[in-house]
């Protein structure tokens, strides 16, 4: 029985629904659908390493690459990653050995830590020079990427590589980033032309401050850079009764040595001390100091002006010369074949669930496998109008976008279809007959707006003319067909 499916063919180099297989599998939580299930990284806070071969290696010539998969965060995530490894092809690739050191050539997928949100596309590329490998990341996407993260539903995440170098990024059919291999990567591909000379030193009297003091300005002689900042007030007065001769505290007279006291242990005891009841009548006690302000001569330490340095040779730079390692590769698009699919995840967050997994280099093939998936998700996601008001719960200015856009097409479909009704309701209200009186006037009248009307050239299924109200109208044209003619207002109701 055709379920839909696209048909194994040799454009598929991977393809795995997880509906059978050597891995252990499962339904997801939340299960609407029968028979689905998937593999689900069901440890926290441990590593988990799983691979499989493919069907055939896939070789970087002339053909794109397509990578995608389904990720659900059934428990939501907080720490971990979701992104799967595409293996470097080679004889002696032991995938019971996988780890996380084992050669890839492509990294793709979602990774989250705290606030931290990422999109990974990483591809090792092969320097010609040196024969040494280094990692390519694209750069990150400018969409908001918490919506995947947070909202607990199933997504597909897809990766399309063409042989031009072009890449896309798609998270449930919408392109998220996108750009070249060889502009878009960090680090670029191409390394410069010339690098700085690491032998080349900066001479001893190089000049590279901008401003200097200027040397033929001298300190006033009136300048004193050792007056205080503060300095008593003098003309602080000490208030009458200030009581010199008492302390503002005293040992309290009602404290008792406590009995566990031990002078050897914890030294002469002393009573605690309390405010001087005394000093509550009184201005002040103990000994008076008048308060400080501003020094009126304080000028602080002298310092020449700055001036611009005549001999400013500017910013030294060590001197440029050719790259050593330079090279030029116009397609990195051809990197190391691929030969197996492999997923090494850590997670603080269990129950990740992986679903139809394909990497195929058709583009057909994937677009009738993601047209399954996406109408798998839509059962299993709320709809439009759910993520609509979801949407304007966050953007509160969106209502008002959504009531302009379903009020507008009523006005104006109410406003050409009825104009006469329209205009004489706002000039005389009073005038128009009721619904009865117009019933009278024209015995058996069917109003036009819903009157069945018949196309000879609407057909259905079997050949025969199909009735349909009208509901979306072009009023005021002369007929093309006399059938369609409002008897009692000579408009044509033409359908669309």
């Amino acid at each position: 029985m055709d379920d839909g499916s696209p048909h194994l063919s040799d454009d598929i180099y991977f393809l795995e629904s997880f509906e059978s297989g050597e891995w252990t599998i499962e339904s997801p939580q939340d299960r609407r659908l029968p028979r689905d299930n998937g593999l689900v990284l069901k440890s926290p806070a441990k590593l988990h390493a799983i691979a499989s071969s493919m069907r055939q290696v896939f070789h970087f010539k002339d053909k794109p690459l397509i990578v995608q998969y389904e990720v659900h965060f059934q428990d939501g995530v907080d720490c971990g990653g979701a992104y799967i490894k595409l293996l470097s092809h080679r004889d002696d690739l032991d995938l019971t050995q996988f780890h996380d050191k084992t050669p890839f050539s492509i990294m793709f997928g979602p990774d989250r830590c705290g606030k931290d949100y990422k999109m990974h596309f990483i591809f090792r590329h092969r320097n010609p020079v040196t024969g040494l490998y280094e990692e390519k990341h694209a750069k990150k996407p400018s969409a908001d990427m918490n919506e995947y993260f947070t909202s607990q539903q199933s997504h597909l995440y897809s990766l399309v590589l063409y042989p031009d170098n072009h890449f896309k990024i798609l998270i449930d059919q919408s392109v998220i980033n996108e750009g070249s291999l060889l502009k878009d990567m960090s680090p670029p591909v191409i390394p410069p032309k010339e690098i700085e000379d690491p032998e080349d030193t900066k001479p001893e009297d190089w000049d590279d401050r901008i401003q200097i003091p200027d040397p033929n300005t001298r300190k006033p002689l009136d300048w004193d850079d050792d007056a205080p900042r503060w300095i008593p007030d003098p003309t602080a007065v000490k208030p009458l009764g200030w009581l010199d001769a008492e302390d503002p505290f005293i040992s309290d007279p009602d404290a008792e040595k406590p009995e566990d006291w031990d002078d050897s242990m914890d030294g002469n005891w002393e009573a605690p001390l309390i405010p001087n009841p005394v000093c509550t009548v009184a201005p002040g006690c103990g000994e008076w100091t008048a308060p400080t302000i501003l020094n009126p001569a304080y000028k602080g330490k002298w310092k020449p002006p700055m001036i611009p340095n005549p001999n400013y040779q500017g910013l030294w730079k060590p001197r440029m010369i050719p790259n050593p390692d330079y090279f030029e590769d116009p397609h990195p698009f051809r990197m190391d074949a691929i030969g197996a699919v492999g997923l090494e995840l850590w997670s603080l967050t269990p129950n990740i669930f992986f679903d139809n997994l394909l990497v195929c280099s058709d583009e057909k093939v994937a677009e009738q496998w993601t047209a399954n998936i996406v109408k798998k998700i839509i059962k299993e996601n709320p709809g439009i109008f759910l993520k609509l008001l979801a949407a304007a719960g966050k953007r509160p200015w969106l209502w008002g976008l959504y009531v302009f856009t379903v009020a507008l097409p009523v006005v104006l479909f109410i406003s050409i279809c009825w104009p006469d009704k329209v205009r004489n309701h706002f000039r005389n209200p009073q005038s128009q007959p009721t619904q009865g009186a117009r019933q009278e006037q024209i015995p058996g009248r069917v109003p036009a707006h819903r009157r069945a009307h018949t196309h000879p050239h609407t057909r259905d299924n079997l050949g025969s003319p199909m009735h349909l109200t009208c509901m979306s109208l072009d009023c005021g044209r002369k007929p093309e067909h006399p059938e369609e003619t409002h008897i009692d207002t000579g408009r044509t109701c033409k359908l669309h």
